[in-house]
This record gives structure tokens, sequence and C-alpha cells, in this order.
């Protein structure tokens, strides 16, 4: 935990994306063309979503991960906006002759969103840098499921230092992925951890991959709440708050990044959990991915607003 008055600084470790968002009746068919409402350009990306939670919600945060050369325009447009954002963009790798990755997203009037991604695979070749730079000063790392393969090393040595390595996990994990062992926390979507565990029950699961893990985890379902394991191994269930979705892109990278912070500001997990699903659901009601995260004050006013509506969590019987 950080000292008394200063804010927990946690290192976000991913791969950027600048994101072009198109806001559409419905999905266009196969072969067909349609017109789009509002065009906008964000930059994403799972992890620095999170950065971007993270500070607008009162951390520290830094990023570590590969970009494109240094030359090509969506790698300027993201740094851009990092630094405008306030986080810390020492330990991005620049990468020559690579490029930075570019989506296309339609978002529907439910805030349902539909994408089309390219990645340089080059990218997955990058070198972090020096464990004692980048984890000087730091009280948690926030990481891609997808960047075990680059990012291991440093949340091995994070961990045999104490510090908390929360995964955000958006994409099936092998049983062997060692980021499964070395993960203080995995937050799963719940298609993925059904993925992963080859089980079509959440709860189950869970259950099962605890079999294979230390690590506390839990799953996100959306409207549904978040399902997670207690240290007893009993299910528990925290609720998701109500709102008027207009965009859920970039809303569980938000939760994970609320989550993080305050549990590296020494918030127990059932707090952790209500918090990110606060800030999570009050990005649902804007558009603008990840970049619509909420200010620190908007969370803590909506969770007062709402406090009679949503419980804390229960067992799940």
């Amino acid at each position: 935990m950080a000292a008394s008055g200063i804010a927990p600084r946690i290192l976000c470790i991913g791969i950027p994306v600048r994101d072009l968002t198109f806001r559409v009746e419905a999905v266009p068919e196969r072969g067909s063309k349609a017109n789009a409402s509002h065009l906008a350009e964000v930059c994403g990306g799972n992890a620095l979503n999170a950065a971007i939670a993270i500070a607008r919600l009162g951390g520290r945060v830094s990023f570590a991960g590969p970009m494109g050369d240094a030359g090509e325009m969506s790698s300027r447009f993201i740094l851009d906006r990092m630094a405008a954002e306030g986080i810390e963009i020492a330990h991005v790798v620049r990468m020559p002759g690579l490029t930075t990755p570019v989506s296309a997203i339609m978002i529907e009037p439910s805030g349902e969103r539909t994408l089309v991604i390219h990645r340089d695979p080059g990218l997955w070749s990058v070198a972090l840098g020096d464990p004692d730079e980048l984890l000087a000063d730091c009280q948690g790392l926030l990481v891609e499921s997808r960047c075990s393969a680059f990012s291991i090393d440093l949340c091995t040595v994070a961990r045999r230092r104490g510090i908390p390595v929360i995964v955000g996990v958006d994409r099936a994990m092998a049983p062997t992925d060692d980021l499964l062992t070395a993960a203080s926390h995995l937050l799963f979507a719940s298609e993925q951890v059904q993925e992963t565990a080859g089980m079509a029950d959440d709860g189950e699961a869970l259950k099962h991959l605890r079999k294979l893990t230390p690590a506390f985890l839990a799953a996100t379902r959306g409207p549904r709440g978040t399902i997670w394991l207690d240290p007893s191994g009993e299910l528990q269930e925290t609720a998701a708050f109500p709102v008027e979705a207009v965009d859920t892109l970039g809303a569980g990278d938000v939760f994970h990044g609320a989550f993080a912070l305050r549990l590296t500001e020494g918030g127990d997990v059932r707090g952790a959990l209500r918090f990110a699903a606060a800030a999570a659901a009050l990005k649902c009601t804007r558009h603008g991915g990840g970049q619509a995260a909420p200010q620190r004050l908007e969370v803590e006013r909506f969770l007062q607003s709402r406090a009679a509506e949503a419980p804390d969590g229960s067992p799940i019987q």
C-alpha cells in the first residue's frame, strides 16, 4: 500500500489501440453498408482503458508495453492522449517498422459493440525493461491476459516482492498459462471463464480454476453483476448497478482499473468490487470507450445515491 496520504502507483501492462468508433442503428448485414450517425477517434486497449480509469479515479499510473514506429500517426495520437490523462509513458517501447493496433468499432443504440482489430504480430517480441525501474514505487500491476508472453517475468518478480498482480482476462487462458499462478487476482469475463475451464456455468468454472491457481477468482457478467470465490471457496455475488447503457465499450477495462486502484488503496475485495461496479456503470452511460471513465467524485456520489439499491454481495445458495 502507498504511504498514508499518497495515492498508490499502479503499472499497467498492455498493448494500446487506436479506436475508430461509429454509432449505427444496427450492424449492417454482410455485403451491405450503412451510414453512421457519429464518428469518434479515441485511444483504447484493455490496459490503457484501465490506466485512464485509474488516473481519473485519483491513482498514479504508468504504462508499459509496445507501440508502433515513432514515425507513425497512431502511436503519436495515443501518446498525446496518455500524456493528457496524466499517465506516465517512460516505459512505453516504440518498435521500429511496426504498427500500433487500430480497431473499427460499431456501437448500437443499446450500447452493444461490434469490432474488428488489427494487431501487428511483431509487437509481442517486445522487451519491457529492467524490473527494478518498472517496479520502483509500485503498489500494484494490472496486466492484459494476452500479454503473458512478455510480462510474466515482471509479474513473477512483483509477486516475489509482495506486489499485487491483477490480470484482466478477456480471452480464454490455457491451463498452462503462467499468469494463472503468477497473478494474485484474476478478473474474467463470463464467456472467458467458461472457455478457460471448459464449463458452461460461471460458478462451476471458477471452482474448477481454483484447483489451478491460488489467485482470487471473479467473473464479470455485465448487468448480472460479478460472481467470485471467497477465501473459503464459497461463491459470492456482487450486484451490478442498473443504468441506461449507451456504450459498453471499455466498461470491463474501467472495472479492472477501478478494482485495482481500490484494492491498492487498502480496500477489501468486496468493497473493491462494489467500487468497480459503480465506475463501470457510470462509464456505460456515456459514449467514448475508456475515455468516458468517470472521475472519483462521480463514483463516490453515485455510490452514496445508490446505497440502498445494490447489495454489497451475499453468498449464492
